[in-house]
């Protein structure tokens, strides 16, 4: 299996730094959910304290609205995950999902920067980071209708439909990670002014918690224009 960046991506977004955490023969059942929890409202407390009036100005959102607007998205309506996870950590609507999902969302808080994962059992071939053509199938998480993407959203997908919309708006429901999950693809975005560093030490941290907490095995890739695909 790899995971491959395509050049129409890149054409929009030369800049754009892509992490993945591959953690595999993890246990998301019976992880100490005490443990997790206490670091997940310590992230969404310090990140909601350093947040000013105007969230869509913050310097960890505007990139993203920016690259929404570049694909066709109006930000107010799709808003990445950065911007979702950051306005439920100030309106202190942070709640927990399953241990994985929140030693992500404790990443993502921690570093400013979006997070997702895939259940890799239920990836059907490679996983493609890469602009829609339109009507892809896609259902999203909790829901029970098809909302396919439009032409040339930036989209997650492997051979079977899309697995994330709106590069990192919404997960789909097929790939979800759950309590039963054992390997997963765990991702993570920077764009300008975030860069390498900062998403490198996203990823190292993100890999350590899963292998501190849920006993997992967990490589590191980080992919650019330069590096555009990695198997694993």
């Amino acid at each position: 299996m790899r995971f491959v960046i395509l050049d129409d991506f890149w054409q929009l977004f030369p800049a754009a730094r892509i992490g993945i955490v591959i953690a595999r023969e993890l246990d998301n059942a019976s992880a100490e959910r005490d443990n997790i929890a206490a670091l997940l409202a310590a992230a969404a407390a310090a990140a909601a304290d350093d947040l000013g009036d105007d969230i869509a100005a913050h310097s960890a959102i505007v990139p993203w609205r920016r690259a929404y607007q570049m694909f066709g998205a109006k930000p107010s309506k799709y808003r990445s995950s950065i911007e979702s996870l950051l306005r439920s950590a100030r309106a202190q609507r942070i709640r927990g999902v399953n241990p994985l999902v929140d030693l992500y969302n404790t990443v993502s808080l921690t570093h400013l920067l979006p997070c997702g994962g895939e259940d890799l059992a239920a990836v059907r071939g490679d996983i493609r980071l890469e602009r829609a053509s339109g009507g892809e199938h896609f259902v999203g998480l909790g829901a029970q209708e098809a909302e396919p993407p439009q032409p040339g959203e930036v989209i997650y997908r492997d051979d079977v439909g899309v697995i994330c919309r709106c590069w990192n708006w919404r997960e789909a429901d097929r790939t979800k990670l759950t309590p039963a999950t054992t390997d997963a693809f765990l991702c993570i975005e920077a764009l300008p002014p975030s860069g390498e560093p900062q998403l490198r030490a996203a990823c190292a941290e993100l890999a350590a918690l899963a292998r501190a907490h849920l006993g997992a095995s967990a490589t590191v890739e980080l992919l650019s224009r330069e590096r555009p695909a990695a198997a694993f």
